[in-house]
């Protein structure tokens, strides 16, 4: 969420915009809803209003990326190679909670990516404490002070916290959970050198409020996020990066969770350490 721009993300990022309505019907938002590939209903507007804002947000903290670019499909299928785990340990230590530690080469840059899109697409960049701890660890020390001004700016936006369903102190509301998380598909390197790497993070998204009231029911999303990262005090830091929508595949027409079953398995399930 870089946003996350750091990546919120989502992000996460880092970092990387709003509407909100009552549910037509009383009870359960998530136990009667079907999400379909084609769904025109309200609710999928009201969803994607709130993803938008988000990476409204994202790309307000994140100024100067082009987020334009359109994803790109085609071309040859990758090698069994591109897609094998390297077998190295991704990391040997943590900083606040997050990976850190890499190996000076191209699989190093492309775990810091995985992981670093993690912490900045995390919950964690809506606490203002957190989230200064989160920029300070995954971005360059040169460019940390700018990110951290503009997405405490872009956070702490109370139109923003408010249309997103969170309190103004970026905590939800009284039997809610706020979930947001990036769960990394596949990373690739498009340039890299001793100093330098560039590594896009294709990654899906969930995003929303967990609970019987909730108006915001969490969602899924995908992006691919490309990060610049430079080599500096021996782990590789993130000093930009560019978001851009998919590739998104067709979704299939399964029931979604109750709203229980989503806090549960938001409470349940914890993450893991990303390696290439």
């Amino acid at each position: 969420m870089t946003l996350g721009d750091d990546e919120t993300s989502g992000g996460y990022g880092g970092t990387g915009h709003t509407r909100t309505r009552l549910p037509d019907r009383p009870g359960d938002v998530y136990g009667g809803a079907r999400r379909g590939g084609r769904s025109s209903s309200r609710s999928l507007v009201t969803v994607v209003g709130v993803v938008v804002l988000l990476i409204a947000a994202i790309a307000f903290a994140n100024r100067g990326g082009d987020d334009s670019a359109s994803t790109d499909n085609t071309g040859s299928q990758p090698e069994a190679a591109s897609t094998a785990a390297s077998g190295d340990r991704p990391v040997e230590a943590k900083t606040g909670g997050i990976p850190t530690g890499y190996a000076h080469d191209e699989q190093g840059a492309q775990s810091a990516a995985a992981n670093y899109s993690v912490a900045l697409g995390s919950a964690d960049m809506f606490n203002g404490a957190r989230r200064h701890e989160i920029v300070n660890t995954v971005y360059a020390p040169n460019v940390a002070a700018a990110r951290q001004a503009d997405l405490d700016s872009a956070y702490s936006s109370e139109s923003f916290l408010t249309n997103i369903g969170l309190n103004k102190d970026g905590t939800a509301p009284n039997g809610e959970t706020f979930v947001s998380r990036v769960i990394p598909v596949g990373t690739k390197v498009t340039s890299s050198s001793a100093s330098d790497a560039t590594v896009e993070v294709w990654y899906t998204s969930l995003f929303g409020l967990s609970g019987e009231g909730s108006t915001n029911p969490v969602s899924e999303s995908w992006y691919t996020t490309t990060y610049q990262l430079k080599w500096v005090d021996s782990d590789w830091k993130v000093t930009d990066f560019q978001q851009k929508d998919g590739p998104v595949p067709v979704g299939r027409d399964q029931k979604a969770s109750t709203a229980d079953d989503m806090t549960k398995a938001v409470e349940e399930y914890g993450g893991f350490t990303y390696a290439r």
